[in-house]
């Protein structure tokens, strides 16, 4: 692989893991209601969910979706329903911070399942594909997929720390409602797009 690919590469990752969406909401969230290691627990799960997709997508999953369009209407479909389901858990939530580590934190293996029904995980994952291999060759997709596991996990553990920092502004728990309906509402708007889309 071409040195000169690593930073357009390193930068799509970036931009990729970054940018808002449905996984990052849930590390916004978790850094507001839980400690940061329990947060670190989701991204890892979130990070590593997300290479097996990538790596599956390299590896023909994603051509597979297009050729049986029930598959990826069944996927978007479960995803929406997962992401509805989490929606309505955090508006439900009271506002009331945990005191200690609890149990209905999300965890591991709900990042890594979040990543397979997330639709930006899959369309970020044929595109950058698309766009930096030649996307039959496994050794590019694979040293793509080590360039982006730290990049990933970086930047969703950055959301779980500016959540982590937003903390001490959320003692009222009825603010910290209404940050959690807002959260919630935009869970719920991403499952419309997804539905209209």
């Amino acid at each position: 692989m071409s040195v000169s690919l690593l930073l357009p590469m390193s930068a799509f990752a970036l931009a990729a893991s970054i940018s808002p969406g449905p996984v990052n909401l849930v590390c916004l969230s978790s850094g507001t209601h839980y400690p940061i290691a329990k947060g670190l627990i989701f991204v890892t799960g979130a990070t590593l969910g997300f290479i097996a997709l990538f790596l599956g997508v390299g590896a023909g999953l994603y051509s597979l979706l297009t050729t049986v369009p029930l598959l990826e209407v069944l996927l978007r479909w479960a995803g929406v329903a997962f992401l509805l389901y989490l929606s309505i858990k955090l508006a439900m939530d009271d506002g009331k911070l945990p005191e200690q580590a609890s149990a209905k934190a999300p965890g591991f293996m709900t990042g890594a399942l979040m990543q397979w029904l997330n639709p930006k995980a899959w369309l970020a994952s044929a595109s950058g594909i698309g766009a930096y291999t030649s996307g039959n060759d496994l050794t590019q997709i694979a040293m793509f997929a080590a360039l982006y596991l730290p990049i990933c996990w970086l930047s969703l553990a950055s959301w779980v720390y500016a959540g982590a920092s937003l903390r001490r502004y959320m003692q009222n728990p009825r603010f910290l409602m209404t940050v959690n309906r807002a959260l919630a509402a935009l869970l719920a708007a991403s499952c419309v797009l997804l539905v209209l889309d």
